[in-house]
């Protein structure tokens, strides 16, 4: 199964939206800064959430990204497919042209695969995944990390003045 970063810096992207958009908007410099993301990157993945209609941008100060739906009604398949990120487990991409323009012998296994593990994430929304114990307790630790980096940041400058 190939799930590239793309996949997973989506899913973590949204995640980390849905846990701290649920009173304000978030900037994606936050949610870089959180996830260790390259910002360019998430605007470039932000841009394909947004036409696939599951974020909204706010303008303005205090302005920055919220879910455009509840965070129940996104799937992760969903999320995955938006970034055009394939969930495929195939060596020919799902083209049944895997050894020498035919499929393989092993092609409707893969296929197989593939199918469920879309099954599977379409199956759990971020609403799901916020319910988690531990997704909440990273989160709430995630954010105290970059707290603390912020804090330090006055200190070190003085420091080199």
């Amino acid at each position: 199964m190939r799930l590239t970063t793309k996949g997973r810096y989506a899913v973590t992207a949204m995640l980390d939206l849905a846990f701290h958009s649920q009173s304000n908007p978030v900037t994606l410099t936050d949610i870089a800064t959180r996830q260790t993301i390259s910002l360019s990157y998430l605007e470039q993945l932000f841009a394909r959430l947004r036409k696939a209609g599951m974020v909204k941008g706010v303008r303005g100060p205090g302005g920055g990204y919220t879910l455009s739906r509840s965070a129940r009604d996104i799937n992760i398949a969903d999320i995955i497919e938006a970034v055009d990120e394939p969930v495929d487990s195939t060596k020919c991409g799902g083209k049944a042209n895997c050894h020498n323009d035919e499929p393989c012998l092993t092609h409707d296994l893969w296929m197989g695969l593939s199918e469920q593990i879309r099954a599977y994430l379409k199956e759990i929304s971020l609403g799901q995944l916020l319910e988690r114990d531990f997704v909440s307790d990273v989160a709430k630790r995630q954010s105290k990390q970059i707290e603390h980096v912020i804090e330090m940041q006055p200190r070190q400058e003085k420091r080199i003045a």
